[in-house]
């Protein structure tokens, strides 16, 4: 089955190497010229997201180009530390953290080690359905025909609208994030753990590379603005937006951020709590396009990665792609759903376990 797929951000691509180790022929379009959006961020692929890439061996990749997240520490607005939590890896090699940019691109050399075709500068249009499939349109005017269609194409998903025209928009979660690096001396450090702070009127996290660099991030209540107004705010603009989140407070917050160069990047963060359909008989969603969370919890990657491997396994053991796509569905969306409430703060239990401890094997059976 050929397979056409939106998207060459993580999603994407992990969907395309588990669809190949399922016997299938997938093709990816990415819209960006390389990497992909948003790919100034830093991510966190914890511990269930390196099992899923474990699951399809592709977690050797991750693992070289990133580095070990051993923890966190909650401190309070005097600076003082409240709280010190451990994750524990088990048998696991995770969690880790590296740059978005760098996570895409290694998830795509390893896609392209692996046979698969991979085409930038390709945004999708939109796709029609016919006796013998799917025929997908980009914007450059060309054309591509597949069996079914995968939308991996983020939280504003052009798929979503194809599947379901009446589908919910992405809601903005009232917050506004900013992720920096800085190679500043003299800054304090946090080596394999995250340092959290809450200041008075933002949180702040911060951690320190194996090679010194401080990566932070500062998530800042604000009201939203056009995605355009957004997406043409400067690096400096971006310093000096989070700077003021944490000016006159006792903490280190506005140091860091000062001490930061161009290497700025800031957006709305938004959720989707539920997506009312998943799929047609050719179209499915994967990741974002069907279950975005805040990033409070950390997991946007790791349950993309997930959903990628469950998805291949459906395909693999049911041969019609709209039973395998109820399967999948049926397999994904409760547990989704409770991570997307859970990460915007929602009375779901403290206790996080269950995320962390989920484990996938792609040796066992999806039956219907």
């Amino acid at each position: 089955m050929r397979v056409l797929i939106a998207g060459g951000g993580v999603a994407g691509t992990v969907t395309a190497m588990a669809l190949q180790r399922a016997g299938h022929e997938p093709v990816v379009f990415e819209a960006h010229p390389s990497g992909g959006a948003d790919a100034g961020a830093f991510l966190t692929v914890m511990h269930n997201g390196m099992d899923a890439l474990r699951a399809i061996g592709a977690e050797a990749p991750v693992v070289e180009a990133s580095f070990a997240a051993r923890g966190v520490e909650l401190a309070g607005p005097d600076g003082n530390t409240l709280s010190s939590r451990q994750f524990g890896t088990e048998d696991l090699a995770g969690p880790r953290t590296l740059t978005r940019a760098g996570l895409y691109r290694v998830l795509q050399d390893e896609a392209k080690r692996r046979g698969i075709a991979l085409a930038h500068g390709r945004r999708l249009a939109g796709a029609t359905s016919g006796e013998h499939g799917v025929t997908a349109t980009f914007e450059d005017g060309s054309t591509e025909s597949g069996d079914v269609l995968v939308g991996a194409d983020g939280v504003h998903s052009r798929v979503r609208g194809l599947i379901d025209p009446d589908a919910a928009l992405p809601r903005f979660t009232g917050v506004t994030v900013v992720y920096g690096y800085t190679r500043a001396e003299g800054l304090p450090v946090a080596p394999g753990i995250y340092r959290m702070i809450r200041g008075s009127r933002a949180a702040f996290g911060f951690t320190t590379a194996p090679d010194g660099a401080t990566f932070w991030f500062a998530r800042v209540f604000d009201g939203e603005r056009p995605r355009a107004e957004v997406a043409a705010v400067t690096p400096a603009g971006w310093r000096e937006f989070a700077g003021a989140a944490f000016a006159g407070d006792p903490l280190p917050c506005a140091e860091i951020v000062a001490a930061t160069g161009d290497e700025v990047y800031g957006g709305h963060s938004y959720d989707l709590p539920t997506t009312r359909v998943w799929s047609t008989p050719d179209l499915v969603l994967v990741g974002d396009s069907a279950h975005a969370a805040s990033p409070a919890a950390g997991q946007g990657a790791s349950m993309a990665i997930e959903d990628a491997v469950v998805l291949g396994k459906c395909l693999r053991d049911l041969p019609a792609p709209a039973s395998a796509f109820a399967a999948y569905e049926r397999v994904r969306r409760a547990r989704v759903e409770k991570l997307v409430a859970a990460s915007a703060g929602k009375d779901v239990g403290e206790e996080r376990g269950w995320v962390y401890r989920h484990r996938l094997d792609w040796n066992t059976e999806i039956t219907a």
